[in-house]
């Protein structure tokens, strides 16, 4: 294989594996988007959802379609539940208690999976074919094209439900000004129950897409700390500055492998990012915030 065919190669596998990153990048947008809060317990959801897939699909014997819907479901309500429970009687309160908040959760979802399906790695149905696929000299694996289809397609989906839809449209302007929303009749506790929900749903697929390619457990959680780096580098309250954070980082990341080594993976472009950061420290994307004294 020429060096041009192995670059073409760790290209095109770099830019496909942004797209699970992508997904879980807009899961820590969304609700920063909606609410102002760094969700992090975006990790425990999205392992929790994964779980889900894995014991409707591995142990139920459900079609992964089917699988995939039962642990979107459940998710759901979780984070109805997190939403109504924990985040509406923190309203009004300090940032820091509400993070502190998320964290805690985090540490109670992981402990209570742990408890209910162990540590130990388990294999779990492929939600999508992982035959390769062979362009010539390059052999790029199905499951990355497949995944990377799916993320688009459910990012596509995300952009024009805020962008076309009537209840999308709520959402945006909650946002942006939730006083006036309400002010205009928006339900603000809807908008932001739906934030959450929208949030758990798109990590569940991402987390259904990591563990289907191969096992579940309970470190799945920490890939989405991983991404978070995606999440500064695109902007905290930007979906176009992660979706392109995500296929920089990727990029950089297959890149770093095929010519550097594995060892540099999580190393070399982080660096990038921060020095990308230290000039545009809001992010590619992000909205640049003024503060006067």
């Amino acid at each position: 294989m020429t060096d041009f065919y192995i670059f073409l190669e760790f290209t095109l596998l770099g830019l496909l594996s942004s797209g699970v990153a992508a997904l879980i990048a807009l899961s820590f947008v969304l609700v920063y988007k909606g609410t102002r809060v760094v969700n992090f317990a975006a990790g425990e959801v999205m392992m929790l959802g994964a779980y889900c897939y894995y014991t409707a699909a591995a142990l139920w014997h459900w079609p992964p379609v089917l699988a995939l819907l039962a642990a979107l479901a459940a998710v759901a309500v979780v984070s109805t539940c997190i939403e109504a429970l924990v985040l509406r009687a923190l309203a009004g309160q300090p940032t820091i208690s509400i993070l502190m908040a998320t964290i805690g959760l985090a540490s109670l979802l992981h402990g209570a999976v742990e408890i209910a399906w162990g540590q130990d790695p388990l294999e779990t149905p492929a939600l999508l074919p992982r035959m390769p696929l062979n362009f010539g000299e390059v052999m790029i694996p199905g499951a990355a094209i497949g995944n990377f289809l799916l993320a688009a397609a459910l990012i596509a989906a995300l952009v024009a439900f805020f962008r076309y839809t009537q209840t999308g449209i709520a959402m945006r302007a909650t946002a942006s000004d939730p006083v006036t929303a309400a002010t205009l009749g928006v339900d603000i506790r809807s908008s932001q129950r739906l934030t959450w929900i929208l949030s758990g749903t798109t990590g569940t697929v991402a987390g259904a897409l990591i563990a289907g390619a191969g096992s579940v457990s309970p470190a799945l959680a920490s890939t989405a700390l991983s991404v978070f780096a995606v999440v500064i580098l695109g902007g905290l309250d930007s979906v176009a500055g992660v979706i392109l954070a995500s296929l920089i980082v990727g990029w950089l990341e297959s890149l770093t492998v095929g010519y550097v080594g594995g060892k540099m993976r999580d190393v070399f472009p982080y660096l990038v990012v921060l020095v990308i950061l230290v000039v545009r420290p809001h992010g590619l994307l992000g909205t640049r915030e003024i503060e006067r004294l």
